[in-house]
């Protein structure tokens, strides 16, 4: 028997021979946009949050549902568990990399950045520090601190003991509080940063770009050996500045930047002549720039022209 074709919609519609959707592809349905954050914030790639969903998809379609009390916890404990074998391949799938290794850029509604924990928690800012947690700790440090998990549905999922997730859960918590950026600023406040960033990339401005960096920022560009990019973060506001000006900003092409929301947070899309070049991510604190995050690996560039879904619930 061929399996069921994992379902790509967000709404009950109709299955092939005119039936209704079954109990598991509604459930599945139901609850993909929520599995597909999991996924992505355990993993940082959007290809490979996909890739899990499939997984967690063809053993979904196997489970007897009657033995099933809450399907959203049995999924999320299914796509949990598929994103720590796959993060795991990834880890080592990393150390080979070319530079530095930034997470896949996801094109999402304005309204994500109004969601402050949701912005948050997907921000390229997070998903840096969640690179440097074990795939357990990270595992963890999701299900509790983004998505409210309990910890009894939490050691189901990593196979520890509710004892010892705590103690994960707190060592992953105090790491990442050590990491994360001081202080959440509002959506009006990164887009002024932004805008002033663009205004002065795009004319070049050495002085605009000094007055808009605050003077410890670093610059993070990902080209996978595949572009150009800088193999070591870039930190300072005088050097960051002028590797825009001497670097991303050649005499002979025209930058511009097109604004647009990327991981719930403003962004822009440099282009070069016209062509996408790359995405580029900040955080912002004190209302000056603390860091950039530069994606110009194409492989990298496919989700920034449709919006992706993220939701917590």
């Amino acid at each position: 028997m061929n399996a069921r074709r994992e379902p790509t919609t967000g709404t009950a519609e109709p299955l092939a021979g005119g039936g209704r959707m079954d109990s598991a592809t509604e459930a599945f349905v139901a609850h993909r946009n929520l599995l597909f954050t999991v996924a992505y914030e355990m993993l940082g790639s959007a290809a490979d949050a996909e890739d899990v969903l499939q997984e967690t998809w063809l053993r979904w379609i196997k489970v007897d549902l009657g033995q099933v009390h809450d399907q959203r916890a049995y999924l999320v404990r299914i796509t949990t568990r598929r994103s720590i074998d796959r993060l795991r391949t990834l880890t080592r799938r990393k150390e080979a990399y070319v530079g530095p290794w930034l997470p896949e850029p996801l094109l999402t509604a304005p309204d994500v950045a109004e969601d402050v924990e949701l912005a948050e928690s997907v921000s390229m800012a997070l998903m840096l520090v969640l690179e440097t947690l074990s795939p357990t700790e990270r595992a963890v440090f999701v299900l509790r601190e983004v998505f409210d998990v309990g910890y009894d549905e939490i050691a189901a999922a990593v196979g520890k003991s509710p004892p010892a997730v705590r103690q994960i859960a707190h060592r992953a918590r105090r790491h990442v509080d050590a990491r994360r950026p001081r202080e959440v600023v509002t959506p009006g406040e990164a887009r002024a940063a932004l805008e002033s960033f663009r205004h002065a990339v795009e004319t070049m401005d050495l002085q605009g770009l000094l007055d808009v960096l605050a003077p410890e920022v670093v610059l993070v560009s990902d080209g996978g050996g595949v572009k150009q990019a800088a193999l070591r973060p870039i930190s300072g506001a005088d050097k960051v500045a002028r590797f825009i000006v001497g670097g991303i900003g050649k005499a002979d092409v025209a930058l511009t930047g097109d604004r647009i929301v990327v991981n719930g947070s403003p962004a822009l899309v440099l282009r070069v002549d016209g062509e996408i070049d790359g995405v580029l991510a900040l955080r912002v604190e004190d209302a000056r720039i603390t860091g950039l995050y530069y994606v110009r690996n194409p492989e990298k560039l496919t989700r920034v022209e449709s919006e992706i879904s993220l939701t917590l619930r």
